[in-house]
């Protein structure tokens, strides 16, 4: 019975003195030592890499298109077609598309309908002159000389050959298309390019011989019958 009660008293004695003990340790942590700062130390910003504005690699450059790669980052040539009179009906962008071209052409002020729509061989659109062929072949714009390519093929397998110009009701048109048949050496060579509206519409040398037993004749198979040269512009490098 003593031993019980003996070890009883030692086990409060035990615990009164830890409980004392955890006291002034937590009242040490509290106020104790003016020397020790306890404020949380600031944490630094992560640093921001400075970028020259005219790096030309830094996000947003100016000089960088959204979605445009080093290839296709504008107009690479362009072309105002006039007409005989020089009134300005239609105008074209053509620009790199991962080795295609890429023609955006657009029309104003002329009739509804269907128009050709050819790249000629020689970059000159003088109203009335000689096709360099024929002297005796006058007419307008005939110094743009034939299609590209009419001298390997037939229409309408011409490098030249492109689709036909849709003019709405309003006067106005609108087509973008990509081509393989042609490339930047075609515009940039010696005697240079024009691109061509016709005045009627390009039947691609697609007569049934229902029509024509024999096959089409030589205009068709040389342009499509499409008509007059009803408007041209000299192929140039995009400024």
């Amino acid at each position: 019975m003593l031993q019980q009660t003996a070890r009883k008293t030692t086990l409060i004695r035990t615990t009164t003195a830890l409980l004392g003990l955890g006291g002034m340790l937590a009242l040490g942590a509290c106020g104790g030592g003016g020397d020790v700062d306890a404020t949380p130390a600031p944490v630094p910003e992560a640093a921001t890499p400075s970028v020259p504005a005219d790096d030309p690699e830094a996000p947003g450059s100016p000089d960088e298109s959204p979605g445009m790669g080093a290839e296709g980052a504008g107009a690479a040539f362009t072309a105002t077609l006039q007409d005989i009179d020089g009134g300005e009906l239609v105008t074209a962008e053509i620009s790199d598309a991962e080795g295609m071209l890429e023609f955006t052409v657009d029309a104003t002020g002329m009739e509804p309908g269907f128009y050709g729509l050819h790249v000629h061989a020689i970059g000159e659109c003088e109203p009335d002159s000689a096709a360099p062929d024929d002297p005796e072949d006058t007419g307008a714009f005939k110094s743009a000389g034939g299609h590209i390519g009419s001298e390997d093929s037939d229409h309408p397998d011409h490098a030249g050959d492109l689709p036909t110009l849709l003019v709405q009701e309003s006067g106005d048109a609108h087509l973008t298309f990509q081509t393989d048949r042609l490339s930047a050496e075609d515009f940039e060579d010696e005697d240079g390019a024009a691109l061509m509206v016709h005045s009627e519409p390009d039947n691609y040398a697609n007569v049934p011989e229902r029509y024509a037993p024999d096959g089409p004749d030589e205009d068709t198979t040389g342009t499509g019958d499409a008509g007059d040269r009803l408007a041209c512009g000299v192929i140039e490098p995009a400024s």
